[in-house]
């Protein structure tokens, strides 16, 4: 992969936007915490921006005898001096505080141009959930040693000359970590593996290096084909069928001048189709692996979707009464994908699933064109994938048909105001429950009508909790609800035919306000308390509309933006990456909406019922205590409980809000 190497990276290229307490009370909302691996791997991405930069060749990663790790890379150092603002050595300010790293500095001439990702906490998560953290810079002349124990320096910077058996330039990171923070202290070491193969995958001509320092035991993962090299290999363990057709590879990244794009923005990808066998699908954002795809694999589905539509209808291939869907093409993919983003955003601070909406577009733009071309210039191969990619939507209007057939007697009459979808496809299909008529109206447009269906619900719902379930159906609300869903209301110990379900996905869209929460409770009451089975089986989510609008003028490269933010959180963080990229407090508009009726469709389809922008929370019951849950319900929904909600509320309010 070609890199532009960025300009220097000194003091000044670290940013402060401070304190480690809130990570070791909720260490959770920072890292995983089954055992120490990410926190490890907030390490390792450091040494990997590096290598990214094009500033380092080598990276071992060493499991030492007393239960520590140690990531060693050759780059240019962490910067050691003073920081020009903060007046502390830099070294410790990155180790030490919450949102300071190189990766904030975007400006021309930032020290990282692509980084693993703008949430700044990083490697001081590493140092706060760590008993003991030990760090040797190699750097313009010297040797810079700091220590760290619990997140606080105990043994401040000391530097002395290189000489001539240390190495020029690069960091080493010991990390103790502190085991009461994680389930395990164990770190897996097939996890570990994978994580240091796609390393080397994604960096060719980086020697990545994994020691034991118990048993002696080295692997060392160099690839020269990147991408291509580890696909055909991960194939090769995943299943004995070979590849349809010739794999499918290319990258492509903006020039300066491209239009809606930072330069250097793009994908690099490899494409294979087989007939049978278990699929290989890993993605990765500026070299971060994201486990739960995101929007850059949306990108690469539309992009194949409709390069492969294009090519089957300019062939006059599809038969009659056949419509293709994106999932027809992706079904028998494999695949590596590797994106550059300038910004990313990500799912939660774990970075598992990639947020940002541009990423789709990105991905989309640059894959398409490239197999249309290659599918026109090979039509043998286009026509042997279009046949398999037939074959699939065949295969699914034929299992769409049996369970037309299984409920197609004595259904009731759906109430009139459900707006349905076109498919019968029952583990595509989503309703969603909309607050207020206009919002239902919105929802109407935006949506989908080939796989969404919409029921707009007047008011707030009953309070369901102490109805009895054959009064349920006296509420019209709850009737239409029931019958839209085709499931009966049952117990928590029931087994109820769930063979009439009409929708695999239940979403229940409120306002972005107290009252909109309030609705989201009163239905969340009514599933747990008489559909506990629909939660439990995971059709049940909840949509999240954003709270505001920012409108960002055009800077740089970059064309003017319309960004969503889901609450005040989201709001400042955005506000703060605007400013960095050199906007002035009040260049950009911000609007909140009252409720969901103020979205026209097309904003509602973007940011709330899209499948690949959206943000969509599942329900799920988890590990817990029914009776006890039951007792909580009943205290938070009971009619008579007016005295005790008040005094757990008071009680408890504040901490119910941080949860959120």
């Amino acid at each position: 992969m070609a890199t532009k190497k960025s300009s220097d990276y000194s003091e000044a290229s670290i940013r402060v936007l401070k304190g480690l307490e809130p990570v070791k009370q909720r260490p959770g909302m920072y890292t995983r915490t089954e055992n120490p691996l990410h926190i490890i791997q907030e390490v390792i991405d450091n040494a990997s921006d590096e290598a990214l930069g094009g500033y380092c060749k080598n990276i071992l990663v060493t499991l030492n005898a007393d239960g520590s790790v140690s990531v060693e890379d050759d780059g240019r150092g962490i910067p050691v001096g003073l920081h020009p603002e903060e007046k502390v050595p830099t070294v410790e300010i990155v180790f030490t505080r919450l949102h300071a790293g190189g990766k904030f500095d975007k400006g021309s001439g930032g020290a990282y141009s692509f980084s693993g990702g703008l949430h700044g906490v990083g490697v001081s998560v590493t140092n706060a959930l760590s008993s003991r953290l030990d760090i040797t810079v190699w750097r313009e002349g010297g040797v810079h040693q700091i220590v760290f124990a619990d997140g606080d320096v105990v043994q401040k910077l000391k530097s002395r000359p290189i000489t001539k058996e240390d190495k020029k330039s690069g960091t080493r990171v010991t990390v103790w970590p502190n085991a009461k923070y994680f389930d395990s202290s164990a770190i897996p070491n097939a996890e570990l593996q994978r994580l240091l193969r796609s390393k080397a995958v994604l960096l060719p001509g980086v020697k990545v290096t994994l020691a034991n320092a118990k048993t002696g035991d080295s692997q060392t993962w160099q690839y020269d084909q990147g991408l291509r090299g580890y696909l055909v290999e991960s194939l090769a363990q995943a299943s004995h069928a070979d590849p349809l057709i010739p794999l499918f590879e290319g990258e492509q990244y903006a020039s300066a001048d491209a239009d809606g794009f930072s330069e250097g923005e793009g994908a690099a990808w490899v494409v294979a189709w087989t007939e049978e066998g278990n699929v290989v699908r890993e993605s990765y954002v500026n070299l971060i692996p994201t486990p739960a795809g995101g929007t850059h694999e949306a990108g690469l589905r539309e992009g194949l979707f409709g390069a492969v539509k294009s090519f089957v209808e300019m062939h006059s291939m599809l038969p009659k009464g056949v419509k293709l869907l994106p999932e027809d093409v992706f079904a028998r993919v494999s695949f590596v994908l590797s994106a550059k983003v300038l910004d990313p955003q990500f799912q939660g601070q774990i970075k598992e699933r990639l947020n940002s909406r541009d990423a789709v577009r990105l991905v989309g733009t640059f894959t398409r064109p490239a197999l249309e071309l290659w599918l026109n210039q090979h039509v043998d191969y286009g026509k042997k994938l279009a046949e398999l990619v037939i074959k699939q939507a065949q295969s699914r209007l034929r299992s769409a048909q049996k369970v037309e057939k299984k409920k197609s007697s004595g259904v009731a009459v759906l109430p009139g105001k459900l707006t349905d979808c076109e498919s019968d496809d029952v583990s595509r299909n989503e309703l969603f429950l909309v607050e207020g008529d206009s919002a239902g109206g919105s929802a109407k447009m935006g949506r989908d009508k080939e796989f969404q269906a919409i029921l707009p619900l007047r008011g707030k719902v009953l309070n369901s909790w102490e109805t009895e379930r054959d009064r349920l159906f006296a509420n019209n609300e709850i009737h239409d609800i029931a019958v839209a869903i085709g499931v009966d209301p049952h117990g928590p110990n029931d087994t109820p035919d769930l063979s009439g379900l009409r929708y695999g996905k239940i979403c229940i869209l409120s306002d972005a306000d107290v009252d909109g929460s309030h609705i989201q409770v009163l239905l969340l009451t009514l599933f747990f308390k008489h559909f506990p089975q629909l939660i439990a089986r995971g059709h049940i989510c909840v949509a999240r509309p954003p709270l505001y609008r920012i409108d960002a003028p055009a800077r740089g490269k970059k064309q003017a933006q319309k960004l969503y933010a889901l609450d005040d959180g989201e709001l400042e963080a955005i506000e703060d990456k605007l400013r960095k990229d050199g906007l002035k407090d009040g260049s950009w508009a911000i609007s909140r909406f009252k409720g969901l009726g103020e979205m026209n469709a097309e904003q509602l389809w973007e940011t709330t019922m899209n499948p690949d922008t959206r943000r969509l929370l599942p329900v799920s019951l988890g590990d817990f205590d029914l009776a006890a849950s039951e007792n909580r319900f009943n205290m938070l929904m009971g009619k008579g409980e007016a005295a005790a909600r008040r005094a757990w509320l008071e009680e408890h309010g504040n901490e119910a809000e941080a949860d959120i």
